[in-house]
């Protein structure tokens, strides 16, 4: 029997029928693609994280628990012994755990369209029934939809970003509420991107018990350490543990998490700065009058042309400069460009490049 057979017999029919996430190649690109924070960590810290890294006990299995940096985090966000952290590899694996333990067949993942696309992938990974609730035309939530769909899938989890993915808006309290209330399971309020808007939602957890908040430090400037975080009851992060691997966050990563979490104030100097980078480009942009530009509270900004954003995407390639093509992707997103926010230096080179490539092709 050939491989190709095999195959066929014994991947399961829907992982077949999917394809893999797939990265761009950024080599030798100006990266605008991935939503990462363009400031190097601080140089005033790097000297404390070389200390940390060459002391850390690498022959030893790491703390299974993180145990230090949970307690920075708890002391950090003035948390009480009302609410647990869980860590992971990234935010990635914690919705995979959330999934492993909430999903699988028979069970209902919920999430708004278009968001994060690890929510349907993952729920496909775990024999998930997925249910995406589309957006109204202007990315907001179709409250009267939503609270419909959840009354009658009755899912076991609800997925919100909150600001949003790739559409970089904030919901409202009232249509988060509404979903909250509505819910007979778990619902996670994903604060990605939390570090450039004002909205924090982790009061939430006090208000409402089957409510979770999952956060991440790749935003901030670490998405090389890949270290997600679910805040929780207890009880529900006791459950989501069973199934987390031991030793999931190793002891390098721990060692400059913890580094980075006593010296937080130097990485919100620098979201505040690209917050102030974001005003800038969402002006700059808006200035074609051919374009959509989507107000945003993310480290990105999302923008429709009336045509030719594929063409618009290779262009930008051609010159060196990768951003993300959504077009495509969601019917909601036709013609849809997403462009990290950069350094002033980084956004000034993609502009210059966007007036080249949107001049030959008609776009003003």
């Amino acid at each position: 029997m050939s491989n190709e057979s095999r195959v066929e017999r014994w991947v399961r029919p829907e992982i077949r029928a999917i394809s893999a996430y797939h990265v761009a190649s950024s080599v030798g690109m100006l990266k605008m693609d991935a939503m990462e924070n363009p400031y190097d960590f601080p140089e005033s810290l790097k000297g404390d994280v070389s200390g940390a890294l060459s002391s850390a006990a690498i022959n030893r299995y790491p703390d299974p628990e993180a145990s230090k940096i949970k307690a920075a985090l708890k002391s950090l966000y003035g948390l009480n012994e009302s609410v647990d952290i869980l860590f992971g590899n990234g935010s990635d694996e914690i919705i995979q755990i959330l999934a492993m333990v909430m999903g699988g067949p028979g069970r209902t993942i919920l999430s708004l369209e278009p968001s994060f696309v690890m929510y349907k992938m993952i729920a496909t990974f775990t024999g998930s029934e997925y249910v995406g609730v589309p957006l109204s035309s202007d990315y907001s939530i179709d409250i009267e939809a939503t609270v419909a769909a959840i009354e009658q899938h009755k899912p076991s989890l609800v997925f919100i970003a909150q600001p949003n993915n790739p559409t970089g808006n904030l919901f409202s309290d009232k249509a988060l509420k509404a979903i909250v209330e509505a819910s007979p399971g778990v619902v996670i309020i994903d604060e990605a991107y939390t570090a450039f808007t004002d909205a924090d939602y982790m009061s939430w957890l006090n208000d409402y018990e089957h409510v979770l908040i999952m956060r991440t430090f790749s935003k901030v400037g670490l998405a090389g350490l890949r270290f997600g975080m679910l805040y929780g009851a207890p009880v529900w992060i006791e459950q989501f543990n069973k199934v987390r691997l031991p030793y999931n966050i190793n002891s390098l990563t721990q060692s400059v998490a913890l580094n980075a979490l006593q010296n937080f104030d130097l990485l919100l100097e620098q979201t505040e700065q690209l917050r102030r980078d974001r005003e800038s480009l969402y002006n700059a942009l808006s200035e074609y009058t051919s374009f959509k530009v989507f107000p945003s509270e993310a480290n990105f900004i999302l923008v429709r042309l009336p045509h030719s954003a594929k063409k618009v995407f290779e262009g930008l390639k051609e010159q060196g400069v990768l951003i993300k093509c959504l077009d495509g992707s969601h019917p909601m997103l036709s013609e849809c460009l997403r462009f990290t926010v950069g350094t002033q230096d980084e956004n000034g080179r993609l502009l210059q490049a966007l007036k080249s490539v949107t001049g030959s092709l008609g776009l003003a």
